[in-house]
């Protein structure tokens, strides 16, 4: 009995974590025809669960203990889905289509990319620092190219500059495949003496996000993503400098 209990507990284990790997290319693909019905806001919104799930399918096979191979390879190809094919098809029918061929190119380079950065994330996982991404997570390109899709759905202001928007997909696709490293905050050493000022971060952040959802999801999303770009300039030019006071 108590064999069958264990047995059924580890069976529960493994199915949870890949039902939320299913749901989350379900959501995918659920975004992707909400997107060619016009319906963006639908769209971003089946992307973003996709995005709750992602989360929560690998901590619930490190809390049940029941991470395997098959788990990694699955989530790979469900995060394809739900954070390449489908915020490149929310960009392809919002604004890609206006740009005939160059729109195809630009959805496709994104998709490409999205799934070299998971390979190359799959293969560097066991050697790759604890605390960065190298390169730009596909999640979060996928939120970026989605946020700012609609705020240039909602906001007359960015109407006639939908190019840019082609621009940001580009960038996107490069960040995911560059080695501009990314904080990853789910691997952060969080001390005792910073859970008050970590806990009073999130909360203003919620309750902007809250207020303002769209503009301020946006925001922090391009702010985390410009941090990356802005570090690598800084050190760059630091470097320069050092360099320079050597040579002289």
């Amino acid at each position: 009995m108590e064999n069958e209990t264990k047995n059924g507990k580890l069976y529960f284990g493994y199915l949870l974590p890949n039902l939320f790997t299913a749901v989350c290319a379900f959501l995918g693909i659920a975004s992707i025809v909400a997107a060619s019905q016009d319906n963006f806001s639908r769209a971003a919104f089946y992307i973003m669960l996709a995005l709750i799930c992602d989360g929560l399918d690998g901590r619930v096979a490190r809390l049940t203990k029941t991470t395997s191979k098959f788990g990694v390879e699955f989530d790979s190809l469900a995060d394809v889905i739900a954070f390449g094919v489908a915020p490149a098809m929310f960009f392809y029918f919002s604004v890609g289509d206006d740009y005939g061929r160059v729109g195809v190119l630009f959805a496709a380079i994104y998709t490409v990319f999205g799934a070299i950065r998971l390979a190359r994330f799959n293969v560097m996982s066991p050697s790759s620092e604890p605390s960065v991404f190298i390169g730009l997570p596909i999640p979060t390109a996928a939120v970026l190219v989605i946020m700012w899709g609609l705020m240039f759905q909602n906001h007359e202001i960015f109407k006639g500059f939908e190019f840019a928007l082609l621009a940001l997909q580009a960038l996107a696709a490069f960040l995911m495949v560059s080695n501009i490293r990314y904080p990853s905050f789910k691997k952060m050493d969080l001390k005792k003496s910073q859970n008050i000022k970590i806990l009073t971060i999130l909360i203003v952040v919620f309750s902007t996000i809250y207020i303002f959802r769209i503009t301020a999801i946006t925001f922090f999303i391009t702010i985390y993503v410009a941090y990356g770009i802005a570090r690598v300039i800084y050190n760059y030019i630091v470097a320069k400098i050092k360099k320079n006071k050597y040579n002289s």
